[in-house]
């Protein structure tokens, strides 16, 4: 005789994925969906490009009066910027399940942070002194007189110590911050929030949540304001040709080519062997981020790309709390593309007026570059300051040639951002592997096909006897045969 069945618990669904898995998902998968070249994001962004430096050129006039469309577009980028750091930073080690990992995690990136600015005015200053673009030039520096923004700069720099990006690392006010779109600041008081949020435990759990499901809500936003990107690029670029014209950058081709030589050099070569060391392959990563590089091209604006670049960076699967730790902090400690245009326009300058310099200072420079150039993300002019800085405090170079580069910088502040931009996503990997939570083939096949290779299927649940015909649709305590 068959025994009686006992009753049999529901059986327990699959374990059900946290927000951010979905979350992340869902925005890897737009990421990746294939849409025809035409409607690709980097086209129109190109398209209006091209578009802008024809009407500057043709038309200076209605060029130089399309400046507000451009700026417009780059404030509203950065009027989500701050949320964004602020959300995923908090996000990030919310979900950790150590703080020993944040601090880890921040150590590293500063150590990275420190070899990469160093490399990059290594090669600036090996460039400069190879190629020689000032000698020539024969410029006195009693005849540079400092006008306009370069001697408000100038004055900035002299005044800016060595060590003030520890001194304002702490805002006034939290709001303070955000309004004023101070992101080392807003990495401080995010860092704190996050750790205090982790420390008060189950309490700060809905919290946690919280700010999860508001990022989504922010990262729709920037979704949105994306769609005005070649509007913004097609205005920005319309306005600097206007302003500037062509013809500025024939007249000091020879440096605006040797710098873009030399970051080319620096991301191809310096962060290509980065990657290798990684089993990664340089040319993908560009080519992932296309949109990115573009989107800086046509903005000026590394700033521009910096949601974008830590949705793409989680897409390869790096886990958010480093993406959220690594890259807002890479744009004030990890500007490549910034230390090498300081290396080589400092030496320039000492060429073009005659200035002679031994290898001793030109060592001495490069270390106070290494202070000078620190926590000046996302600071008008910040280039310009921290090259004054540097000359003021050796005194070797006179500021006031900056003013024989000062009509150039706008052509090769796109440089600057691009190769910051670059450098960041390869710190984030670098960090990740690091810390072992970089799956290599799981990046290369993101890498090689855009898109994340498929999840194997859930195995079947075994053989439970009554539980695995109710499984099947069987009722619940139907005898079975002994």
């Amino acid at each position: 005789m068959a025994a009686p069945a006992t009753p049999v618990p529901p059986q327990k669904p699959a374990r059900a994925q946290t927000h951010t898995q979905t979350q992340t998902q869902a925005r890897t998968h737009t990421e990746v969906t294939r849409k025809p070249w035409y409607r690709q994001l980097y086209f129109w962004v190109l398209t209006a490009i091209v578009t802008g430096v024809l009407t500057g050129w043709l038309w200076p006039s209605v060029g130089t009066a399309l400046e507000p469309v451009g700026t417009t577009f780059v404030a509203a980028i950065k009027m989500l910027i701050t949320p964004i750091v602020f959300l995923t930073i908090v996000a990030g080690i919310g979900g950790v399940d150590s703080l020993g990992r944040v601090g880890r995690v921040g150590l590293k990136s500063l150590l990275y942070f420190q070899a990469g600015t160093l490399a990059a005015l290594l090669v600036g200053l090996i460039a400069v002194n190879v190629f020689q673009p000032g000698a020539g030039v024969h410029a006195h520096p009693g005849d540079l007189r400092l006008e306009g923004d370069a001697g408000q700069y100038v004055k900035d720099g002299r005044h800016q110590d060595w060590w003030h990006f520890l001194t304002d690392l702490v805002p006034s006010s939290a709001v303070g911050a955000f309004a004023e779109g101070n992101i080392l600041q807003v990495i401080f008081f995010s860092v704190l929030f996050g750790v205090a949020l982790k420390a008060v435990g189950p309490v700060g759990e809905p919290l946690v949540d919280g700010v999860q499901r508001l990022s989504t809500v922010v990262f729709k936003i920037l979704h949105y304001v994306m769609l005005a990107a070649p509007v913004g690029a097609f205005g920005a670029m319309a306005y600097t040709i206007g302003e500037y014209g062509i013809s500025t950058l024939t007249s000091l081709g020879q440096l605006i080519g040797l710098f873009y030589g030399t970051s080319a050099f620096f991301v191809i070569v310096v962060l290509g062997a980065v990657m290798a060391a990684l089993r990664l392959n340089i040319f993908r990563l560009l080519r992932h981020l296309r949109e990115e590089f573009v989107l800086v091209l046509g903005t000026s604006s590394s700033e521009s790309a910096l949601p974008r670049l830590m949705m793409k960076l989680e897409g390869l699967g790096v886990r958010r709390d480093i993406v959220g730790l690594t890259v807002p902090t890479g744009y004030s400690f990890n500007l490549d593309g910034s230390s090498l245009y300081l290396s080589l326009a400092a030496v320039y300058i000492a060429q073009a007026t005659d200035t002679p310099l031994s290898i001793g200072q030109q060592l001495g420079l490069l270390a106070v570059m290494i202070l000078t150039s620190k926590g000046s993300g996302g600071i008008t002019g910040a280039g310009f300051i921290a090259l004054a800085a540097t000359l003021s405090t050796v005194g070797t170079v006179p500021a006031a040639g900056i003013m024989l580069i000062f009509g150039i910088d706008k052509f090769m502040s796109e440089c600057r951002a691009l190769t910051n931009l670059a450098g960041n996503a390869v710190a984030t990997l670098v960090v990740a592997r690091w810390e072992g939570a970089l799956d290599t083939a799981h990046v290369n096949t993101v890498l090689h096909t855009g898109k994340p290779p498929p999840q194997p299927e859930p195995e079947p649940e075994p053989d439970q006897g009554p539980e695995q015909d109710q499984a099947v649709g069987l009722p619940a305590g139907l005898p079975t045969k002994t």
